[in-house]
């Protein structure tokens, strides 16, 4: 397992996800205004926790994922915003 980032350790199949800024300018050049933003999808793994009995994560701290939109609980961890949620919510590693 790799050390985590974070003075935070999750339990079990959780991890924390610092999620990406969402875009401010579309790629044909329309900057989107703070209502119209969406939520941001992908994010860095920041700290993992060491898994299930009979199933350790396979994700690792510094890896880029995807994930779903409503997924995880927002946190706030010295002064950060980051989500952690389960192994499971998380669609796929880029």
């Amino acid at each position: 397992m790799a050390k985590s980032k974070l003075s935070i350790q999750p339990l079990a199949d959780r991890v924390v996800i610092k999620a990406a800024e969402a875009e401010q300018v579309t790629k044909s050049g329309i900057i989107i205004p703070d209502t119209a933003k969406e939520k941001p999808q992908r994010g860095e793994v920041v700290a993992v926790g060491p898994g299930k009995k009979d199933e350790p994560t396979t994700v690792k701290v510094g890896d880029n994922v995807l994930y779903g939109k409503y997924s995880g609980t927002e946190i706030n961890i010295e002064g950060k915003d980051y989500l952690i949620m389960k192994e499971s919510d998380i669609l796929a590693i880029v």
